[in-house]
């Protein structure tokens, strides 16, 4: 079976939930577009958005330390910059992050929602073109789902693919595959890319993305199994091009 796209997400505020995407276009050096355009600040981190840089995730509300985060539906309208955080079956805080009340608004709904896990105020952050990644890199992440399903058999319960907040799945591909990838040049729609390193995984993968619940060990099952901790490829956008699920993905030989 050729190698295919299976899904395409983004998440518009680190550490909150994903955003299932379609058509999208990726450009040269660039992530995903709107990915981790946000973060809630968890006490002061020293960002400043007219000069915005890496910060490691420490300091901003994650899943790695606070799995309730994982509880939450949030959905964010690129056209009004409104984000919507939903739980419990009902809604529970809505502003637009364009907006210094907006940002307040949210902000004190972190503020109530997990005071025991605050460094300091909860402060929503973002600055044109920054991303908050795990790396300071501008990258895509992808995932192979043979080796999410692998990874499974070795856990002896299945792992649902969305733990490791990927922008892109594929399909097709051979488990464990893409962790030899590293320096090839991979297609995905129209869209060329480099896979430029491996994703090393920390405790945000052992929470269930559904309940909250910090259910599994997975880095440490890696790193009984095969003496590492890596799931997952970072990859650079090198052409621009628009992908979309069911697109093929061709790894690029020489």
């Amino acid at each position: 079976m050729a190698a295919r796209i299976e899904s395409i997400y983004r998440y518009p505020v680190k550490g909150l939930s994903p955003e299932r995407m379609g058509d999208v276009y990726l450009e040269p050096g660039k992530t995903l577009p709107g990915d981790r355009k946000y973060a809630i600040e968890n006490g002061p981190s020293g960002f400043d958005p007219a000069a915005p840089g890496y910060f490691p995730k420490t300091q901003f509300l994650m899943l790695m330390r606070n799995e309730r985060l994982a509880t939450l539906e949030t959905l964010y309208d690129d056209g009004t910059n409104v984000l919507v955080i939903r739980g419990e079956g009902r809604e529970l805080a809505r502003g637009d992050l364009a907006t210094k009340e907006g940002r307040l608004a949210i902000e004190a709904f972190f503020r109530r929602f997990m005071p025991s896990e605050l460094r300091g105020a909860p402060k929503v952050l973002t600055a044109p073109g920054h991303s908050f990644s795990d790396v300071s890199a501008k990258v895509v992440s992808i995932i192979n789902l043979a080796s999410v399903t692998a990874l499974g058999t070795l856990a002896g319960v299945p792992v649902h693919p969305l733990r490791f907040r990927a922008n892109v799945y594929v399909e097709g591909w051979e488990a464990w595959q893409e962790l030899d990838m590293v320096g090839q040049e991979i297609t995905l729609g129209d869209a060329r890319l480099k896979a430029t390193k491996r994703i090393k995984r920390c405790a945000a993968i052992n929470v269930d993305p559904d309940t909250g619940i910090r259910d599994l060990a997975i880095p440490e099952l890696l790193l009984r199994t095969y003496d590492h901790m890596d799931f997952g490829i970072y990859a650079q956008v090198i052409q621009a091009g628009e992908i979309a699920p069911l697109d093929e993905v061709v790894i690029v030989k020489g």
